[in-house]
C-alpha cells in the first residue's frame, strides 16, 4: 500500500511539471517574443488531456462502490 501511495504522489508531482506542447506548436511559439501565448497553450494542452483520465477514475470508482455494496448486503 505504502508503494501504491509513493507512486500516485510522484505521478501527480510529475503531471503538474510536464510539457504537453506536440513539435509543431512548440516550433511556432518558440519563434514568439515573450511566452505568455506558449504557456497559456502548453496549460490548454495538459487540461484537455487530463479530462479523459479524471473521468475513467470517476466511473471506476462509482462501479467498484457499487460492486462492493451489492456484494456486501447480500
Amino acid at each position: 500500500m505504502k508503494r501504491k501511495l509513493i507512486f500516485l504522489l510522484f505521478s501527480l508531482i510529475f503531471f503538474l511539471k510536464s510539457n504537453a506542447q506536440c513539435a509543431m506548436c512548440r516550433a511556432v511559439l518558440e519563434s514568439e517574443e515573450g511566452q505568455g501565448a506558449a504557456e497559456g497553450i502548453n496549460d490548454g494542452i495538459v487540461y484537455l488531456m487530463a479530462i479523459p483520465y479524471i473521468l475513467v477514475f470517476g466511473i471506476g470508482y462509482i462501479v467498484y462502490i457499487k460492486f462492493f455494496k451489492t456484494k456486501a448486503s447480500t
